[in-house]
């Protein structure tokens, strides 16, 4: 009897001291799965990423420079040439092929001026006439008036009367020279229909084609107009540059990233279609800005920035004018730089930067300055061991001294 009563016990305190164990173990403190990482050292940057195109830097275009036929062009768009090749060929146009209703103008013009002129000579006739009588007038009434038998008044009203007889004459005088002038204004006019000499000259020239050279060495970049045309004076027919060394390429950037740059920041170019990135600087910074609506409707002030090749030709060939190229202006780098994934950075008041250091499984909270920050990775101006175990993300309820784990791939 004794003995079952010890059994009985025996088993009783087993199972007690299983249940305090299963007990404690589940209400006893487990250390908070984390992502962890490790203070890194090496080369960092801090760009500004924006898009761009290629264009050349003066470009030329050829255009007419009189009023002719153009004959078709040989050339193409990408053919090489050099400063004073003959890249369109025209023919001048007769002035004697001109419409009859401009001669007619023209030669009513010219008898409208005659009669103009011959009114504006008889009106001086008149005035010269006016103003003899006047002085005639003025002189009988001054002969009077020495032997007393004029009156003041008289004199002074003849004296009068010849003064504004010569402002007449003058007048008539310089409407004379006004009408004259137009007169052979409208003669000028009549002179390319009229002069038999002058439009024997131009058609006896219509067999001799007029070239238009290259004014610089380059490529043709495009062509306005291909085909046989009569065009008027100053039309644009190709544009001409220099690809090897006048291409650039120009990038809207916002102005609030604008004004972190400066001429002779370094710039990647990228995806332009390369296998390899291509070396740039920046040249210029505008300083006028535009509004852009971006693709969402939201208005955003930019500004152009210029960038200047300097990766070699060699590398580049492949560019033209006004491809799409990939810009990311280099507004910081540092070869050795002490570096933290930006994610394990969080804020410790409102001007301080904070991450947890993992030492021997507790998460410490440490103060650190934040040199440069790209977005993805964080430049530290020291404070922290380059290697030492870091919390990434931290959670919202991870404190100071909390022990911490490593959270495997299935957790």
């Amino acid at each position: 009897m004794a003995q079952k009563k010890r059994s009985r016990l025996a088993i009783t305190l087993g199972a007690a001291a299983l249940v305090a164990g299963a007990l404690t173990y589940a209400f006893w403190p487990r250390p908070t799965l984390v992502d962890m990482g490790t203070v890194a050292q090496g080369p960092m940057q801090v760009t500004i990423d924006e898009e761009g195109r290629t264009r050349v830097h003066d470009p030329y275009v050829v255009s007419t420079p009189i009023a002719g036929r153009l004959m078709r062009l040989s050339v193409e768009p990408g053919d090489q040439v050099a400063q004073g090749d003959a890249v369109a060929r025209m023919l001048p146009t007769s002035p004697s092929a001109l419409d009859a209703r401009t001669r007619e103008q023209a030669r009513a013009n010219v008898t409208a001026a005659e009669a103009a002129l011959r009114v504006s000579e008889a009106d001086l006739n008149k005035a010269r006439a006016d103003r003899d009588l006047a002085q005639a007038n003025l002189d009988r009434t001054r002969t009077l008036f020495n032997s007393g038998i004029a009156s003041q008044a008289a004199l002074d009203s003849d004296e009068r009367t010849a003064r504004a007889a010569d402002a007449a004459l003058d007048t008539a005088r310089a409407a004379i020279s006004m009408r004259v002038a137009e007169l052979n204004n409208a003669r000028a006019a009549l002179i390319s229909f009229d002069d038999i000499g002058l439009a024997e000259a131009i058609e006896a020239q219509q067999d001799e084609i007029v070239p238009l050279k290259a004014p610089v060495p380059g490529t043709v970049l495009r062509i306005m107009q291909q085909s046989e045309i009569t065009l008027p004076a100053g039309t644009p027919i190709l544009e001409i540059g220099n690809i090897e060394s006048g291409l650039e390429v120009i990038s809207e950037l916002l102005s609030t990233d604008a004004v972190q740059i400066k001429p002779g920041d370094p710039v990647i170019i990228d995806n332009w279609g390369g296998t390899e990135p291509l070396r740039g600087e920046v040249t210029r910074i505008e300083p006028w800005g535009f509004t852009k609506v971006s693709a969402l409707g939201v208005e955003e002030q930019r500004v152009n920035v210029t960038i200047r090749f300097l990766s070699p030709y060699d590398d580049r060939q492949a560019l033209g004018h006004g491809f799409r190229v990939e810009t990311r202006i280099v507004t910081w780098e540092d070869p050795a730089a002490v570096t933290v994934p930006a994610g394990a950075l969080f804020r410790d008041g409102p001007d301080q930067w904070a991450l947890f250091v993992v030492q021997d499984g507790i998460a410490v909270q440490t103060r650190v300055a934040v040199q440069a920050n790209n977005g993805l990775t964080a430049a530290l101006s020291g404070g922290i061991d380059v290697g030492a175990p870091i919390v990434l993300y931290p959670p919202a309820g991870l404190v100071d001294g909390q022990r911490v784990a490593q959270r495997s791939a299935y957790q």
